[in-house]
């Protein structure tokens, strides 16, 4: 029993590593400084640094607002963190994950874009 809570006590803090280095990649990738992203986010500096570094693990609604500050999805660092189940891939979504011409951001863009059409197509009346 012991091994199994040691093992998801390293899973939560494998986690917390990955997204804290996500968040961090990202970041650098939209060239938004520490300070500028804590600012966005209503967080202090060494907070946000403590969450890169993963010394800390963001509360969702700490997550929610680096993402706005990022301008990505949400919902990418929520499947990051581990607070959500990552989607089914379907064939677009592989291929633009896997397009290494563009940026992760580009990609998130891309694919927030090509699921809001799809659910808009979901939710539309079959036409006769």
């Amino acid at each position: 029993m012991g091994h199994v809570v040691e093992q998801a006590g390293h899973a939560v803090g494998q986690a917390v590593d990955d997204i804290g280095t996500y968040i961090r990649t990202q970041r650098e990738g939209a060239q938004v400084s520490l300070r500028q992203l804590a600012r966005a986010a209503g967080v202090s500096n060494p907070y946000l640094s403590q969450i890169e570094r993963g010394l800390r693990k963001p509360s969702a609604e700490i997550l929610q607002q680096i993402a706005k500050g990022l301008r990505i999805s949400a919902e990418a660092l929520y499947v990051k963190a581990g607070i959500l189940d990552e989607k089914p891939a379907s064939a677009v979504a592989d291929a633009v994950l896997a397009d290494p011409g563009l940026t992760e951001r580009q990609k998130q863009v891309l694919l927030d874009i090509y699921q809001s059409f799809r659910r808009e197509h979901d939710s539309s009346p079959p036409e006769e």
